[in-house]
């Protein structure tokens, strides 16, 4: 600031007030044009972070996630809630800690010494955490996690909608003896997929049948393990968990000369796009939002979206139609 006073021919304070544009100020406009002529000859850059310590904010806005950014699809939330972050004049300091509680600490710690202007704390899929209590000392969202009486607001992806459309999707396509293959790994993933799937058998008038119900490993193993029950029931369609346990049931399926969807329709969900836009036939799905929950986690940190009673922002998950139907 010293070099662009002596550039302009004017005091440090003047500088000051020009390059933080401060109200009030009684300068005019000739001696303002100098100092910004000076600026842009010399490449003048305000200290930031300085800055930030003496207003208390800062236009930095901080993500931790586990990690979700070594997870193809999952990194989307980084994605979603960057392009959010710049619409609205921020910049998103990303710290992923594959999980280590001290990484974790450090990163928070990190993020409050840079005055954020609030934290989004978020996991690569959808489950209750413990709350780390640094992350109270600054406004925080929770995304594609929740933390069940802490008062943090939560974006997470509307699993029983989730499962209500996949299974509309088989009614709408003739289906009506539908079996769903379930995981095996408690989550709101489980119970919200399974009352969507129930709910919308209901609505359609379709009886609702517990032995049409596979829980079974949410990996490829567990799809390929359950193909022999699934076609012992004689259903015309599977509604699948996820798309690894689609990818499974489909390898099953072909090994008994069977195709899809010929014999059998099959939807999943998540939407990896490496597994189901790539299998022969390509894979209906239901897409996880993850750009939109990243995205949506900005906005409520922002108060740009209205207040919820329970704190809880469900994102819908968007239908992906593709050959398997």
């Amino acid at each position: 600031m010293r070099d662009i006073a002596r550039e302009a021919g004017v005091s440090v304070a003047t500088v000051s007030h020009v390059v933080n544009d401060k109200p009030g100020a009684r300068i005019g406009e000739e001696t303002k044009q100098r100092v910004h002529d000076a600026v842009a000859k010399l490449g003048y850059r305000t200290n930031a972070l300085a800055k930030n310590l003496s207003v208390g904010s800062s236009r930095f806005i901080g993500l931790v996630a586990d990690a979700i950014a070594t997870t193809p699809f999952a990194g989307q939330i980084i994605h979603g809630a960057q392009d959010e972050a710049w619409k609205h004049g921020f910049v998103l300091l990303v710290a992923n800690t594959d999980g280590n509680q001290a990484a974790e600490q450090d990163a928070i710690a990190m993020m409050l010494e840079h005055q954020v202007r609030g934290i989004l704390y978020s996991t690569w899929f959808h489950r209750e955490i413990e709350v780390p209590p640094s992350l109270l000392q600054t406004d925080t969202v929770l995304v594609d996690c929740f933390a069940t009486g802490s008062g943090l607001p939560a974006v997470v992806p509307d699993e029983v909608q989730g499962g209500r459309s996949a299974t509309e999707e088989l009614i709408a396509a003739g289906h009506e003896r539908i079996a769903f293959i379930n995981t095996t790994t408690a989550s709101p993933a489980l119970t919200g997929r399974l009352a969507g799937y129930r709910g919308a058998l209901e609505v359609a008038g379709l009886s609702f049948d517990e032995d049409l119900v596979f829980p079974a490993a949410p990996e490829q193993e567990g799809g390929y393990e359950v193909t022999a029950a699934i076609i012992d029931s004689g259903v015309s369609a599977v509604f699948c968990h996820n798309d690894r346990v689609a990818m499974g049931l489909y390898d099953g399926l072909r090994e008994r000369g069977l195709r899809i969807p010929d014999d059998i329709a099959v939807v999943g969900f998540d939407n990896q796009e490496v597994i189901a836009a790539h299998l022969r036939p390509t894979l209906s799905t239901i897409a996880l939002p993850h750009y939109e929950l990243g995205a949506a986690g900005i906005r409520v940190l922002l108060g740009l979206e209205p207040e919820r009673d329970d704190q809880t922002y469900l994102i819908n998950c968007p239908t992906i139609r593709r050959q398997s139907l």
